[in-house]
């Protein structure tokens, strides 16, 4: 009989009649089948209950074609014959026999199957879901031919674009499809794929987890490599996203050819040499990978690391022979491994004469031609009573039962709804009006209530199964590839991943159970650039990724204290960066000590040279009745050596750490003691001089002048210490503030003053013939060295920076006063302490006016010299 479903489009009467006996139908008959589908598989239907459907990869591709479409086309053969996934078919058959064995599970009903390869290809896996769907050998869209037992659900198709193809196609029937290996994260919308379910982890975890691994050795330079099919597509893309938001960059991403090509191959080879990251996501089945692998050894592509995703991280036909130089220390993430007991004596126990593909299978493993001959046996062929244990093919290894495990899982959960379905009670149902389906009569939908509910426990590992809108648990091993004694490579699990748990706790991994590929110890590095170390920030190299950029040496007075800092960090005012820019140190504190060797050789200096001022007092106290100190007005001669006494000592308090009072005192001091100097050399006049008192209080008025200045300087605005920090970066010189530029210029400006006048007069009063032409001159000397040393003070103060100014200033203080006391006192000294014979009336008197009629100066003095000009210049003014 023929049924038709209850969404698809009429077709024409008769047209089951058609199928049944289209060999016989007349020509004039509207109703033809347009292709008959080439598949390959295992059915067993006959007197069986329910029937389960099941797809396989079990050839890796299908064969050319040469694209003639001048004949009619055939359905292509598949060629490639695939070890592990010709296990998983048999996992299957194996699974089916055992629930058909046991008493606790549907008791009472008697499993079938029909299970096809879909030669992982698309069109193969759509070939065989129409077949299955027909219920014969022809497909027929839309229409269940037959009377036979009801198909419960398929197991399959393999790959994740294969089951793609499929989801579309068994969705439209509300039919159940529960997966054992396509994890790709598409397939999770329900919208598109109502009726998909999966015993394989979801994408999601496994990017997910991946990521987590790089982001956990601190690899920042990654490349990629994906199938061009929907696995690796999705995969990738979920990586990527996560890895980049975390600061990781994306060397290259090549893409897998699905047919292979030479030319594709090739580049992404070179790619890889010349890329400078060492680690590499591999997001692709074994048989897509499998020729860049091949390339790789080809060109020794070694020193690289390979993350492996779940699809081939225990694949035997990525794991050959002479891999360990390219993929030793391969990590990857594979699902849930466990042992299966009876599952290995099964598979060894084949016929190899029960059907064609297993006949090929046994051709292919035992390399050689299967002969039905009973007795001799001709070279190149085989009997099929050779052992496969001893072929040590991938078939026989249970090893790594993984994906092996998946099928038997999801077998086991068509098997569980179907019992619950059978053991439905009348009247609770969760059906319309609690009813329940008949196990021989059920509708598709019906049993995908049951398989999206199914709850149990797998046989022999007691894991809990269930479904969570299609999806099971994530949880993964990550396995190591180790280089064994004899240069093979064996399987070794240095951690796990666990998707439910609490984000901080997912993974656990052993470091030093790892072996990396060389053998080396420490983990691979795997940047675009090497980490910024503190002291330097990251500049980004325009054009390229942020994980590609220079280190910049953080400038001075700046500093970053964290690696691979973006920007650096500004020191505060008092402190400044370390030689390696790491770290913000406080600035050194300079000022001129008392104790360094600098400040005391001033100190000595200057009170040397008050001593001797004093010693000179001294001199002239003992012999203050001689005509010589007579002449020279003791009053002016001790106040201009208790100035000068005041100069040599004032220029100490420049010394030490500044401090208010020093500011203060240092400055008014020196102020007072030249304004003082230079008004009593200004001031110096013999005994007697009628214009004497004029002076003198002209004398005083100078130092009331300076004095008043000095006081209003003080409370407006007083010098104070201050930090300087503009000046040098590194140091913080403590140095006075003078309060007021205005201030402290008229204050100096004026005893420039002074010492101009006083250098006029001394000038002027050169020309007397009397004995006074000689101390007009020693004056007029002093003068000259004051100036000197003051004119040579300006270039040499603003060319030094710190304590080395003040010691500048002190010098210029000290020379200064070492000139005016040298030149003016130590002729005077000369004549009073060595020369005492010429310390009379005599050589104090005018002398006479030489022959040429010439005036003698008898009456003229420094004194009456300064007299005249003032008077000159007082004259002029009343005259303006």
């Amino acid at each position: 009989m023929c049924f038709k479903s209850s969404r698809g489009n009429h077709l024409l009467l008769g047209l089951c009649a058609f199928l049944h006996f289209h060999k016989s139908v007349s020509a004039e008959s509207t109703c033809k089948l347009k292709a008959k589908f080439n598949l390959n598989g295992y059915k067993d239907v006959e007197k069986k209950k329910v029937v389960v459907g099941g797809m396989f990869p079990v050839h890796q591709r299908v064969t050319s074609t040469d694209g003639n479409t001048s004949s009619v086309p055939v359905s292509s053969g598949c060629e490639g014959f695939n070890f592990r996934t010709f296990r998983w078919t048999q996992t299957m058959l194996f699974a089916i026999e055992e629930i058909n064995l046991r008493t606790d599970l549907l008791p009472k009903t008697d499993l079938g199957y029909v299970i096809y390869d879909s030669c992982f290809t698309i069109s193969k896996a759509v070939e065989g879901t129409l077949t299955y769907l027909t219920g014969q050998d022809e497909a027929v869209p839309n229409y269940r031919c037959g009377d036979g037992a009801p198909l419960a659900a398929l197991v399959g198709a393999g790959g994740s674009d294969l089951s793609i193809a499929t989801a579309r196609i068994l969705g439209l029937y509300h039919f159940p499809q529960v997966s054992y290996f396509s994890s790709c994260s598409a397939l999770e919308s329900k919208f598109q794929f109502p009726t998909f379910l999966r015993t394989i982890p979801n994408d999601v975890h496994q990017s997910t987890a991946i990521a987590k691994l790089v982001l956990h050795f601190g690899w920042t330079w990654v490349g990629t490599i994906a199938a061009d099919d929907d696995y690796g597509k999705y995969g990738i893309k979920e990586f990527k996203e996560q890895v980049e938001e975390a600061g990781v960059c994306i060397s290259f991403s090549e893409t897998l050819p699905k047919v292979s090509s030479p030319e594709d191959i090739q580049r992404i080879v070179d790619t890889v040499v010349e890329s400078t990251a060492k680690i590499i996501v591999v997001f692709s089945s074994d048989v897509d990978l499998s020729p860049l692998i091949v390339e790789l050894l080809r060109h020794n592509v070694t020193n690289r690391t390979w993350i492996a995703s779940e699809a081939w991280v225990t694949s035997a036909l990525i794991n050959q022979p002479g891999v360990s130089s390219v993929l030793g220390g391969t990590l990857g993430f594979g699902v849930k491994r466990a042992n299966i007991p009876g599952l290995q004596s099964y598979l060894l126990s084949l016929d190899p004469y029960a059907d064609s593909l297993t006949e090929e299978f046994w051709e292919t493993a035992a390399n050689s031609t299967l002969s039905r001959a009973a007795r001799a046996v001709p070279d190149g062929l085989c009997t099929g009573k050779e052992s496969l244990q001893r072929l040590n093919s991938t078939y026989s290894d249970v090893s790594q039962l993984r994906i092996t495990y998946n099928v038997y899982k999801a077998v086991y959960a068509v098997a569980h709804a179907l019992h619950n379905l059978e053991h439905c009670v009348p009247g609770q149902g969760p059906f319309n009006r609690n009813s329940c389906a008949e196990i021989t009569s059920f509708e598709p939908w019906q049993l995908m209530y049951y398989l999206k509910n199914v709850r149990f426990n797998v046989p022999h590992t007691e894991e809990e199964i269930f479904f969570n809108d299609g999806d099971v648990d994530g949880y993964y091993d990550i396995i190591n590839w180790q280089v064994k004694g004899d240069g093979e490579l064996s399987y070794v699990i240095v951690g796990s991943y666990n998707g439910t748990a609490q984000p901080e706790a997912r993974m656990t991994i052993q470091n030093e159970s790892i072996v990396w590929n060389n053998e080396d110890v420490e983990h691979p590095r795997s940047v675009c650039s090497e980490n910024c170390q503190p002291g330097t920030r990251k500049g980004i190299r325009q054009g390229e990724p942020v994980c590609c950029f220079d280190c910049i040496p953080c400038a001075d007075g700046e500093i970053s204290n964290t690696t691979n800092a973006r920007e650096c960090i500004q020191c505060s005012e008092d402190y400044w960066s370390n030689a390696v820019r790491d770290t913000c140190v406080p600035k050194t504190i300079e000022f001129l000590a008392f104790g360094e060797p600098l400040g005391i050789t001033l100190i000595v200096i200057s009170a040397f040279g008050a001593l001797v001022t004093i010693a000179v007092g001294v001199v002239f106290i003992v012999n203050l009745g001689t005509p010589l100190v007579k002449a020279n007005d003791a009053l002016l001669s001790f106040s201009l050596l208790f100035s000068l006494v005041v100069t040599f000592l004032c220029s100490i308090v420049f010394l030490g750490e500044p401090q208010p009072w020093s500011c203060m005192t240092s400055q008014v001091a020196l102020a007072l003691g030249f304004a003082l100097c230079l008004s009593s050399i200004m001031g110096a006049n013999p005994g007697g001089n009628p214009e004497k008192d004029k002076l003198t209080f002209a004398h005083q008025r100078a130092i009331a002048a300076v004095a008043v200045a000095c006081t209003v300087w003080l409370i407006i605005l007083p010098p104070h210490p201050v930090k300087n920090t503009a000046a040098q970066n590194v140091k913080i010189i403590l140095e006075c503030d003078e309060g007021s530029v205005v201030f402290i210029c008229c204050i100096f400006a004026y005893d420039i003053l002074l010492a101009l006048l006083a250098f006029i007069f001394a000038f002027i009063a050169r020309k007397l013939e009397d004995h006074l032409r000689y101390e007009a001159k020693c004056v007029t000397f002093g003068m000259l060295v004051f100036f000197i040393v003051w004119i040579s003070f300006v270039p040499a103060y603003l060319s030094t920076r710190g304590k080395f100014m003040v010691a500048v200033q002190i010098f210029a203080i000290l020379a200064s006063s070492f000139g005016l006391l040298a030149c003016i006192f130590l002729p005077k000294c000369y004549v009073l302490l060595v020369k005492p014979e010429r310390n009379t009336e005599e050589m104090m008197r005018p002398r006479s006016k030489p022959r040429d009629g010439t005036s003698t100066g008898t009456s003229a003095s420094l004194a009456t010299a300064a007299t005249e000009v003032n008077a000159t210049i007082a004259s002029t003014a009343i005259d303006d």
